[in-house]
């Protein structure tokens, strides 16, 4: 594939993630949520895997693009391969480890682990957390998905259902 062909691709998939930032403040500046204190907290978790979601779709676009582009072999196609294969297995655990949260009582949680770094964040659908939960979504992070114990950041989100 020529270099112009990439590069209108490209410019394509960063188009496109531009008009998605766009509809993602029209749409949220759209919703109504609690007007008390000016935050919209209604559709928190929904949007965050929403979000999430477009992003990592997008990534995984970009990495296919380059996987079709370049020679099987080639240092950019297993830069690629093995990004493609990270992201992967970070979605997976993400969606274990919410599934064990849920699992345990609570109505909605979500769970996001850095690429770049080993932190795992996660945020519970609750006004707040007394230290028997924290302890409890603790455990699951260290014992179930090997997390390290000083990386695990938990933040209880009020959010209506």
């Amino acid at each position: 594939m020529s270099k112009t062909k990439k590069i209108v691709i490209m410019s394509g998939l960063v188009l496109l993630l531009a008009v998605t930032a766009v509809f993602n403040f029209v749409l949220a500046g759209s919703v109504s949520g609690n007007a008390e204190d000016g935050v919209t907290t209604a559709n928190y978790f929904a949007t965050y895997r929403t979000e999430r979601t477009t992003t990592r779709n997008e990534e995984l676009l970009q990495l296919d693009s380059i996987l079709e582009d370049t020679e099987a072999g080639s240092s950019a196609y297993e830069e690629a391969m093995a990004l493609k294969l990270q992201i992967v297995e970070m979605m997976e655990r993400e969606l274990l480890l919410e599934t064990f949260i849920k699992s345990v009582g609570y109505t909605d949680a979500v769970v996001s682990i850095g690429m770049d770094s080993d932190n795992v964040n996660v945020f519970v659908n609750a006004d707040q957390l007394a230290y028997n939960d924290f302890l409890t979504i603790y455990n699951i992070l260290t014992e179930e998905a090997g997390c390290d114990p000083a990386n695990v950041n938990i933040m209880p989100i009020n959010s209506e259902s």
